[in-house]
C-alpha cells in the first residue's frame, strides 16, 4: 500500500527546512540569490577552475568572479597542457560537445562537475574514472532544491500499488536555443519516478526550465512543480560541487550531484 512512514515524513521535513531559501518570491530571488553568490565567493579559497562552455548558464559561474577562471569554447578549445594547469573541469557544454571531449578529460587527471545533458554516458566510464584515481561529479539540474525532489518523486513511485487507473504526466518547458527534449531533468524525474511516464516539451522565449508532474487519477490529482528563477542557481550548485571535488575525500568515480547532497547534507 502507498503509505508515508514517520521517517519518510520527517525526511521530507527536514529537507524542505534546509532548502527553504530555494522556494522564494520573485520579488525577493535577486537579493537572495545575490547574498549567497557572495557569501560563497568571499569563503572559497581561490582555485584555477577551467569552465567549458559560456552559453546561458556557463556565463553565470563567470558572475562569481573572485575564481581564476578559463574558458574554454568553439574559439578557444581545450589543450590537454592547458588543463592540467587547473584543479577541477566545469562544463556547461551542450551533450554532442562534451561526450567528445570526455577522453581528453580523462587524459588531463583533473576532477569535472559537469551539468551537459542530451548525451548517452560512455557505459565503462565510471570503471575507467576509477581506475584513475578519479572524481566526476554529474547532474542534469545543479539547482539545490532539485535534491527535495529526487527524495519525493520515489514515493510518487509508490503510487501503482495503490492506484489501478492513474496516469503520470509531466511537462517541461524551457528557451528557445535548448536543443535536447525532453530535458535531462526530465529524464531524470522519469528514472527517480521508476514508472512510465509521459512527457512533453516545451520552448518558449528565456524560460529558464519549469517542470511539471501530475499523477491523475478518476477522483483526485496530486501535482509537483519545480521552477528555476534564475540561472545562478546552477551556477552556484556547481561551484559547490567544484569546491567539495578539490576539498575533500569523495568517492572514486561518477557522482550523482543530488545524491551527494542527500547523503552529506540532508541528514
Amino acid at each position: 500500500m502507498f503509505f508515508l512512514t514517520l521517517m519518510e515524513l520527517c525526511l521530507i521535513n527536514a529537507q524542505c527546512s534546509s532548502l527553504i531559501t530555494y522556494i522564494t518570491p520573485r520579488n525577493i530571488r535577486s537579493n537572495s540569490v545575490d547574498r549567497m553568490v557572495k557569501t560563497q565567493r568571499e569563503s572559497w579559497p581561490m582555485k584555477k577552475i577551467a569552465l567549458l562552455g559560456k552559453g546561458k548558464t556557463g556565463s553565470k559561474v563567470l558572475e562569481f568572479g573572485s575564481q581564476d577562471i578559463t574558458v574554454f569554447d568553439s574559439k578557444n578549445p581545450p589543450e590537454l597542457e592547458i588543463l592540467k594547469k587547473h584543479d577541477v573541469i566545469i562544463s556547461f557544454l551542450p551533450g554532442g560537445s562534451f561526450k567528445k571531449y570526455i577522453p581528453l578529460l580523462l587524459e588531463s587527471k583533473i576532477p569535472v562537475v559537469t551539468g551537459s545533458t542530451g548525451f548517452e554516458w560512455p557505459k565503462d566510464l565510471n570503471k575507467k574514472l576509477k581506475e584513475n584515481n578519479l572524481t566526476w561529479i554529474k547532474s542534469s539540474n545543479f539547482g539545490l532544491g532539485m535534491a527535495i525532489i529526487k527524495s519525493i518523486l520515489p514515493l510518487i513511485g509508490k503510487c501503482d500499488s495503490l492506484f489501478d487507473d492513474y496516469a503520470l504526466n509531466l511537462h517541461e518547458i524551457h528557451h528557445v536555443n535548448k536543443k535536447d527534449a525532453p530535458s535531462g531533468t526530465a529524464l531524470s524525474w522519469k528514472d527517480w519516478i521508476g514508472l512510465d511516464v509521459s512527457i512533453t516539451s516545451e520552448r518558449k522565449g528565456d524560460e529558464v526550465g519549469t517542470h511539471s508532474l501530475s499523477l491523475v487519477t478518476p477522483f483526485e490529482e496530486i501535482s509537483i512543480k519545480h521552477r528555476a528563477l534564475d540561472r545562478k542557481i546552477f551556477a552556484q550548485g556547481a561551484l559547490w560541487a567544484a569546491e567539495k571535488v578539490m576539498n575533500e575525500k569523495l568517492p572514486f568515480g561518477l557522482i550523482d550531484f543530488q545524491e551527494l547532497i542527500l547523503r552529506r547534507d540532508l541528514k
